[in-house]
C-alpha cells in the first residue's frame, strides 16, 4: 500500500487542491476524509473534467463532485479479491480501509499485476501539406519539423507508447519517404507503425475507411502537428466509463469582443456589454472511436471528424467531449512553432 498524505482533502478543499493533487501525479485519484480519518469518498481526473464541463468553478468545494460510493477494499481482501475489484471497475488504485471505514493507504493495481501491452489502435494523420509553415515545409513534412531538437511526430508517438499504446498507424501523403525513412517499423522507438498511404486527401475521419486491418478495441485518431501531455490513459478510460461511440477531446477558447456589445430588441437597447469575454470549447484533434465508427464513414471520398460527429448525433449514437487541462498546442502557424520550440523544454523534459 501506499500513503495517503500526498493525496488526501477534506471538505473544505476546493476543486483546485484536487486537480494540484492528480495533477502532481502521485496517483490518479484524491481521498476526502473527515477529522477522523473516514473515507468520505474519492475523486479522479473523470470527475474533475465532468464538472468543468456543467460549469464548476476550480474555487468551489469537492463535495461538488464527490465520489461518494467509491469500490474499496480491506485488509482481509486477498490479492486475486483486489485484483477482482479492480478489474471489474476499471480501476487504478483502490483504497484500503479498516472495520471504521477508515482509510489506510491505496493500493496501486500495477503493483499487483503488471498489464500487457494494450492493443488499442492509433492512428496518426501526418499527411498535411504544412502549407502556412512554409518555408519550413517546402522540403519537409510538418509532423517531421524539429521541436526541441527532435521531429513533432516523434514526440507524439513517444507520448503514447509511454503508456504502453504501441500500435501506431501512419496515415501519410505529402513526401511521405521522410516519414518512412526515419520512423521504419517503429522498433527502434519500441513501437510497431504501419502505413496507409493517401493518394488523395480524405479527410481526418475519411482516412479511417483505408484501414487494412480493422481496430477491434476503442482506438485513438490524432492530428500529426500537436503538441500535448495529456494522459491517453485517462481519455481512454473516460471513454469506456461513459460507454461512448465516439469521443473528442475539446480545449476552451476564449475570445473578447474589442468593442462595446449594444443588446437591443428592434431599435431599443437593452443595455450594453464592454468588450464582453466569451468562452467557446474547441476541437482539439484528437479523438476516441469504437470501432463500430466506421461502418458511418463513406469510402473513396473526404470525410472529415466534424461530419463524422454530426453523423452520429443524428443516429442518435453517444458522442462525448472530453475537456482538454493539459498542455496543448497545434502547430499550424510560425508564430505557434516558435512558441513550441520556446516551451517544449519546460513541458516535456
Amino acid at each position: 500500500m501506499k500513503p495517503i498524505d500526498a493525496i488526501k482533502l477534506s471538505l473544505t478543499s476546493t476543486i483546485r487542491d484536487a486537480l494540484q493533487i492528480i495533477n502532481n501525479g502521485a496517483m490518479q485519484m484524491a481521498v476526502v476524509v473527515d477529522s477522523e480519518g473516514k473515507l468520505l469518498g474519492t475523486i479522479t481526473d473523470g470527475d474533475i473534467r465532468r464538472g468543468l464541463l456543467n460549469n464548476l468553478r476550480l474555487e468551489d468545494s469537492v463535495e461538488t463532485i464527490l465520489h461518494t460510493t467509491p469500490t474499496v477494499a480491506t485488509l482481509s481482501d486477498t490479492k486475486e479479491e483486489i485484483l477482482q475489484k479492480a478489474l471489474t471497475k476499471k480501476l487504478h488504485q483502490i483504497p484500503i480501509i479498516d472495520e471504521e471505514y477508515r482509510v489506510l493507504g491505496i493500493q496501486e493495481i500495477n503493483d499487483l499485476i503488471k498489464p500487457p501491452t494494450k492493443p488499442n489502435m492509433v492512428v496518426l494523420m501526418v499527411g498535411g501539406l504544412g502549407s502556412r509553415l512554409r518555408p519550413l515545409t517546402e522540403n519537409t513534412p510538418k509532423p517531421m519539423l524539429k521541436v526541441g531538437n527532435k521531429p513533432i511526430l516523434q514526440t507524439i508517438v513517444e507520448k503514447f507508447a509511454e503508456y504502453g499504446f504501441n500500435e501506431i498507424v501512419l496515415c501519410v501523403n505529402y513526401k511521405s519517404h521522410i516519414i518512412q525513412d526515419y520512423f521504419g517499423d517503429g522498433s527502434a522507438f519500441g513501437v510497431n507503425i504501419t502505413y496507409i498511404f493517401e493518394e488523395e486527401r480524405m479527410g481526418t475521419a475519411g482516412a479511417l475507411s483505408l484501414l487494412t486491418t480493422l481496430p477491434n478495441e476503442p482506438f485513438f485518431v490524432m492530428n500529426g502537428d500537436l503538441l500535448t501531455n495529456i494522459n491517453f490513459e485517462h481519455l481512454y478510460n473516460y471513454h469506456l466509463s461513459q460507454n461512448a461511440m465516439a469521443t473528442m477531446c475539446v480545449r476552451e477558447y476564449d475570445f473578447q469582443v474589442p468593442y462595446g456589445v449594444v443588446n437591443m430588441e428592434g431599435n431599443a437597447i437593452l443595455s450594453i456589454e464592454e468588450k464582453p469575454l466569451h468562452k467557446f470549447f474547441v476541437s482539439a484533434g484528437i479523438y476516441m472511436l469504437d470501432p463500430e465508427v466506421i461502418q458511418y464513414i463513406p469510402k473513396n471520398q473526404f470525410y472529415d471528424m466534424p461530419t463524422l460527429f454530426e453523423t452520429l448525433i443524428k443516429k442518435e449514437q453517444k458522442a462525448i467531449s472530453f475537456p482538454i487541462r493539459e498542455y496543448w498546442l497545434d502547430i499550424g502557424q510560425m508564430e505557434e512553432y516558435e512558441r513550441a520550440n520556446q516551451e517544449y523544454a519546460g513541458v516535456f523534459q
